[in-house]
């Protein structure tokens, strides 16, 4: 039996200023989603909207680049990709974003018998005024899948999606990190502690930084050998961080604040350490947790959704309420007095969550969704 063909739609346009080689280059996750379906014996082509029209071929990949500048409505841009989805003979539409709703129905009336999943990326259900195109928009979908399922409910409270829309738990990627010398890596990256804690995220409310000072200030009475180290980005809070750090002695000689590192030089920093931490308060995947979990890194992480997907009651890392500074702390000394060794860690991340073991996922949802269109075609 042949395999099936899934295109995979990226309906958010590529930079007019990057050349398509460059777009796969640079997102990261548009290339590891198809490479992660395609492990598993999926045969996958990419479209990505764009300002010119291109193909290239990677890793037995096709991409193409389709053109839809002045193309300003969805029936108009969804005509233009179901006539390439019909050139390529898809069998199954996986498309990103739940926000490109009406694209994708504009597709469905193009093509009745194509499939169409959506996956979530950090999507948030319409206003309640608009929800009415929406729920027409949706009930043309076969699937949805989100990294867990409690993700979904803001869209099922709200009634968007129709009753027999499959909804799939499938992480929203994986991650090309792996193991390496801890030892190596602390020579390398100037990381040391006991332990060695490290925070990669944006220092924004969202992201909750000052709960995570909090915690390790409570934890550090009992680990003094913790050493917290701080890669950041976008930083609307790093006045709060700096100030918070400075009044309290238990953290003003064990935080560092490193500030923006490549993301080539965080797979080093994350083997250097031994535990990782989150303060998120909501995440529609946790991208440096899986990275952090394909380094084999203790996560000790809030409680969300997410997170939980990501850990899937493997026992490996530690859940803390999102706020809450001393539950905090007993999961650091928790952590910290028995971590399971890289290896393990590592294990769980190749059972659920590395590339092959979301593209069996994929697959599954994907056989799953052709198979019922052709018995209702039928």
């Amino acid at each position: 039996m042949a395999a099936l063909h899934v295109a995979q739609l990226n309906f958010l346009p590529a930079p007019g200023d990057l050349a398509p080689n460059q777009v796969l280059e640079q997102w990261h996750s548009l290339v590891d989603v198809a490479e992660a379906a395609a492990s598993a014996g999926t045969r996958v082509s990419v479209v990505q909207a764009a300002a010119r029209e291109e193909l290239i071929t990677r890793n037995g990949i096709d991409y193409h680049f389709v053109d839809i500048r002045g193309l300003e409505t969805a029936t108009n841009r969804g005509r233009r990709f179901a006539s390439l989805l019909g050139d390529i003979d898809a069998d199954v539409l996986h498309g990103h974003s739940l926000g490109f709703a009406e694209d994708a129905f504009a597709i469905a009336q193009c093509l009745p018998r194509l499939p169409i999943v959506l996956q979530d990326h950090a999507d948030r259900p319409p206003r309640w005024w608009r929800r009415s195109p929406w729920r027409r928009w949706y009930a043309a979908l076969a699937g949805v899948a989100f990294t867990a399922p409690e993700l979904a409910r803001p869209f099922t409270r709200a009634g968007l999606f129709g009753p027999h829309t499959h909804h799939f738990a499938i992480p929203e990627s994986s991650s090309r990190f792996s193991l390496g010398s801890r030892a190596d890596a602390r020579v390398q990256s100037g990381l040391h502690g006991d332990p060695c804690v490290l925070w990669v995220g944006h220092l924004n409310p969202g992201k909750d930084p000052l709960s995570v000072l909090d915690g390790v200030s409570l934890a550090a009475r009992r680990l003094p050998g913790l050493q917290l180290w701080c890669a950041f980005g976008h930083a609307p809070l790093l006045g709060e961080v700096q100030a918070r750090i400075a009044r309290d002695p238990q953290l003003a000689q064990r935080v560092h604040l490193l500030g923006k590192v490549a993301h080539a030089q965080v797979e080093g920093l994350m083997r250097a350490a031994d535990l990782f931490v989150s303060g998120s308060r909501a995440e529609s995947c946790g991208y440096a947790v899986l990275e952090a979990l394909a380094c084999g890194v203790t996560p000790v992480v809030t409680d969300i959704p997410s997170f939980r997907a990501l850990l899937g009651g493997s026992g490996i890392g530690h859940l803390w309420p999102c706020g809450d500074a001393a539950q905090l702390a007993q999961a650091l000394v928790a952590a910290a007095a028995s971590r399971p060794s890289p290896a393990q860690v590592r294990a769980h991340f190749d059972a659920a969550l590395s590339f092959t073991a979301v593209g069996r996922q994929w697959a599954d949802a994907y056989a799953q969704v052709h198979a019922e269109r052709r018995r209702s075609v039928s």
